[in-house]
């Protein structure tokens, strides 16, 4: 519209806001993108997937190399970490990928980039460094951040948390880690395979919440294993500076009161979406106690302003955020009334191993009062696992009880996250479960697990003995061969 700077204007440049720009502009829509730090990428570029990811492989290889005697090695006797090396290879991964994500990108792509805090100062228009900028169209896209809760002394104890973590100078000798989600979860391993002495802190009854509890307790157990302490089924009464370490009193599930000291204080309780300062009250743009509300095309209160990513409050993962991204573009550009579908969304969890799930698990079944079937398989009986000397784990496969239907998938094993892309293609595709059963995998593959546990399901059918005694009768099969003394 000629009344409007733009025809559409993008809040946030992480993953949902970078999907909607590179998609509007490419599609012919005059873009504007602006984002309130230095450079695009959002928090999973400079402060989440992609620095945990790195931080993660490091302290796998370290730990790789603390036992190579495991795999017929030599022992070796490897060196202190420099953190400060871990943390410029951190870096230097960040670099290559910005290049993807560079103002010169988008730039090329035909979408002008800005950098600096907008505000809303109506329903079509923003201020910017004290010029007010229009759009006909108006996407939030501007993330979470870490939620710090309102414990007694928090206020006053330095504590860091995903912003600072992968950017430290040093190695701490000992941290406690508020929280025991993914984020907890994974550098609680990472820095304790590195040297770093670390507890780990939550009220809730096991790790990972939302997992099904023998597969979070399997992690716990091999975390523990490595020597992280979990103190769970715990309440946050204090914390404390005591100049040479931050102190943490708990009070435990039995009303006993403890006390935790380390050099360094990780906030990981969860993640509030980044609403502050946006004049989202002048554009008549409606809150949950989540962030902003949306419907199922991702659109706010005001129908010409859309949402997308973190900043909902939603499944808060950058491939959520992508999806919901491509949402927005097909409504907002093609203005096609195209909905979120949350159904088969995957996400992982990066411990070692890894867990891995997409729809639903039996905790949620449940919920949902859902009758199913469980298959399962172990990782220590596929070969390629045994080799790798990774046998641990097992997959999931939850089928609707009255249709036979998959209705969720978890691996906890090596790879699972690469694993699970298949369940995504055979779930989104609606692959038929004897499709994947009767498909060839390269052997030994860590992937043969997905056919085995399909496999298993129609093994029964096929090997029970109302088949076996037809058979005999037809075909006058003489039975068994062999038999086992007793």
């Amino acid at each position: 519209m000629a009344g409007f700077d733009y025809d559409i204007g993008i809040i946030g440049g992480g993953a949902a806001g970078l999907t909607v720009a590179a998609g509007a502009a490419r599609l012919g829509a005059k873009t504007l993108l602006v984002e309130k730090d230095k450079q695009l990428g959002g928090d999973c570029l400079h402060f989440g997937c992609v620095p945990s990811k790195t931080l993660i492989k490091s302290a796998k290889v370290y730990h790789l190399m603390k036992h190579a005697e495991r795999y017929g090695l030599p022992p070796v006797e490897v060196p202190p970490v420099d953190f400060g090396r871990v943390s410029g290879r951190i870096r230097s991964v960040i670099e290559v990928i910005q290049k993807h994500d560079s103002e010169e990108r988008f730039c090329g792509l035909g979408a002008k980039v800005q950098f600096g805090r907008a505000e809303f100062s109506d329903e079509h228009a923003i201020r910017l460094d004290g010029r007010s900028i229009s759009a006909r169209k108006w996407v939030i896209a501007t993330g979470s951040s870490a939620a710090v809760p309102p414990v007694k002394g928090l206020d006053r104890t330095p504590f860091i948390t995903n912003r600072e973590i992968f950017y430290l100078e040093r190695l701490p000798a000992s941290m406690i880690i508020l929280g025991a989600g993914p984020i907890g979860t994974e550098m609680s391993q990472a820095f304790g395979r590195l040297g770093t002495r670390v507890s780990v802190v939550d009220m809730g009854h096991q790790i990972l919440p939302k997992e099904d509890r023998d597969l979070a307790d399997a992690v716990q157990k091999t975390l523990e294993a490595e020597g992280v302490r979990f103190h769970l089924n715990s309440t946050i009464e204090e914390v404390n500076d005591l100049g040479h370490a931050r102190e943490v009193r708990i009070r435990t599930a039995d009303r006993r009161s403890q006390s935790l000291s380390a050099e360094t204080v990780l906030v990981a309780l969860g993640r509030r979406s980044n609403i502050d300062g946006l004049g989202l009250d002048r554009a008549g743009v409606e809150l949950n106690r989540r962030g902003i509300e949306v419907d199922d095309r991702q659109r706010t209160s005001r129908k010409h302003i859309f949402a997308a990513g973190d900043v909902t409050g939603g499944y808060q993962f950058t491939h959520a955020a992508g999806y919901m991204g491509g949402i927005v573009v097909s409504n907002a550009v093609f203005h096609l009334p195209r909905k979120a579908n949350f159904t088969w969304l995957p996400w992982c969890t990066y411990t070692d191993p890894p867990l891995a799930s997409i729809g639903m698990n039996e905790k949620t079944a449940k919920a949902a009062g859902i009758a199913y079937d469980l298959w399962t398989e172990e990782f220590h009986s596929n070969d390629r696992s045994l080799a790798e000397g990774e046998g641990s784990g097992k997959i999931k496969m939850l089928l609707d009880s009255n249709g036979g239907k998959p209705i969720g998938v978890q691996i906890l094993g090596p790879n699972a996250g690469d694993l699970l892309a298949e369940w995504v293609a055979v779930l989104n595709g609606k692959v038929k479960l004897a499709t994947l059963a009767a498909a060839v995998h390269p052997y030994p593959t860590m992937a043969e697990i997905n056919k085995r546990v399909a496999g298993n399901f129609f093994s029964e059918k096929i090997f029970s003995e109302k088949v076996r005694k037809g058979l005999t009768f037809i075909f006058q099969f003489k039975g068994r061969a062999c038999t086992l003394p007793e």
